[in-house]
């Protein structure tokens, strides 16, 4: 099972390509721990943002990769372009690996969902039980649930383009294979998405 750090800075207009340059230095440099899998650029919802998403094999390593965040005065290399910086801890649903490098899609969809009171039970046997014949439609690179904040579990699902999101969410629906049965009942209204492109030092493109 593998512990996560999600981490978003919404940077100013236009300075994107030089925070990636940043933000590669930063999680490639001595001492930095964790495997980075994922750095994207928002596309739809809330924009200027870019998401980094890396695994860690132990809650140490990702404590101390936070402490060393908190400590550096230039965090992910990019301190004079952020607007804002925030960091969220998981750990991974524990059948999932740790997603692999590859060319996946176009674009990659971050989904949020955040549960009623002892929801997350329900919802990994749920997601247990279905995820496997929705992988077959479109897959799943991670789901993880936050160790931080409310009660929520996080999705990375990737798409060669938006059409093929739409058609692989339909097509899933009208199989009867998804949403997993029952998993629904354990989820508050509170949802979130954002669509997200992939960018150029990212391992999942």
């Amino acid at each position: 099972m593998m512990f996560y750090e999600l981490a978003k800075i919404t940077v100013r207009f236009g300075t994107a390509a030089k925070a990636a340059e940043g933000i590669q230095a930063y999680v490639s440099a001595e001492g930095a721990r964790g495997a980075l899998h994922g750095v994207w650029f928002s596309d739809i919802g809330d924009l200027n943002q870019i998401a980094i998403l890396r695994s860690f094999e132990t809650a140490e390593d990702l404590l101390a990769e936070r402490q060393r965040g908190l400590e550096s005065a230039n965090p992910f290399g990019a301190a004079e372009l952020m607007v804002k910086l925030e960091w969220e801890s998981y750990k991974g649903f524990p059948w999932l690996s740790a997603p692999q490098a590859g060319a996946y899609g176009g674009v990659y969809e971050i989904r949020t969902y955040k549960f009623k009171t002892g929801g997350l039970p329900h919802t990994l046997a749920a997601w247990e039980g279905a995820l496997p014949a929705r992988a077959e439609v479109s897959p799943c690179l991670a789901a993880m649930y936050a160790l931080d904040g409310e009660p929520r579990f996080t999705q990375v699902w990737p798409y060669a383009d938006l059409n093929e999101r739409s058609q692989a969410r339909a097509d899933a629906v009208k199989k009867g294979i998804w949403p997993p049965k029952g998993g629904p009942d354990w989820l508050t209204t509170d949802m979130h998405s954002q669509v997200f492109v992939p960018m150029a030092i990212s391992p999942l493109k």
